[in-house]
């Protein structure tokens, strides 16, 4: 259960279902961002960032990831209520994770 609620808070649907996000239904396009389901324009304006930004000196290390059904081997920072993927050296996001409180929780 804990795989198939991380493969959702990533982005990935199972079956070509659309990703349930923010409890609503995300079309499968904008799942594809890996924004959390905002719309074009609106996660820039909320400070979110993108993949490929690097993340500043604003962060906290997710300690365990496993321990939240994320994986083991990754690297995970929370930024404000998102939680990120990045790459350890870089510190560049791989990926949008999703809500703190829906991973963390």
């Amino acid at each position: 259960m804990k795989q198939i609620l991380a493969l959702l808070l990533m982005g990935i649907t199972l079956g070509g279902t659309p990703v349930i996000a923010g409890g609503r239904d995300c079309p499968p396009g904008l799942a594809k961002k890996h924004n959390g389901c905002q719309p074009p324009g609106q996660a820039k304006k909320q400070g979110y960032y993108r993949v490929g930004d690097r993340i500043g000196d604003d962060y906290i290390i997710i300690r365990n990831p496993g321990r939240y059904g994320l994986d083991r081997d990754s690297t995970y920072y929370r930024v404000g209520d998102e939680v990120y993927r990045v790459n350890r050296e870089t510190r560049e996001v791989l990926d949008l994770i999703g809500a703190a409180a829906a991973v963390l929780n």
